[in-house]
């Protein structure tokens, strides 16, 4: 399906060249706009409320939720430092959330944190 993008703009100068009375022209067009959206609802709109769903977790991660970072370690928060804008903290992908692996503790930005687990929801998980 991707394979054949590389096609559309020789389509759309054939389309353009041709007489608009042709069939097969618009056939072509029709044919492009529904590769289109296949493309859009089964690509990009996925990874789109896949990515909100993500940033959502992330803005509202609390002190005890256990993370895993992009590099893969994985930790519990026991702290986030917030920044400030115009006087008012905000919950940024810039923020430094520092956690406990182990017997170190590190300090990641909040954007760089890969997946979100809450320990309640763990535990109540496995006691059922």
């Amino acid at each position: 399906m991707i394979a054949h993008l590389w096609l559309l703009p020789l389509g759309l100068a054939q389309a353009a060249a041709a007489p608009s009375s042709s069939a097969g022209s618009k056939v072509f067009i029709i044919e492009l706009a529904v590769l289109a959206a296949v493309f859009y609802f089964w690509v990009l709109r996925p990874q789109s409320t896949q990515r909100k769903r993500h940033e959502e977790a992330l803005r509202v991660m609390k002190k005890g939720d256990e993370v895993v970072t992009a590099g893969g370690v994985v930790g519990e928060v026991i702290y986030i430092k917030q920044t400030m804008k115009d006087g008012v903290s905000a919950p940024s992908m810039d923020d430094r959330i520092t956690i406990k692996s182990g017997e170190s503790r590190l300090i990641v930005e909040r954007g760089r944190i890969a997946r979100i687990s809450s320990k309640v929801a763990d535990t109540e998980s496995t006691a059922s």
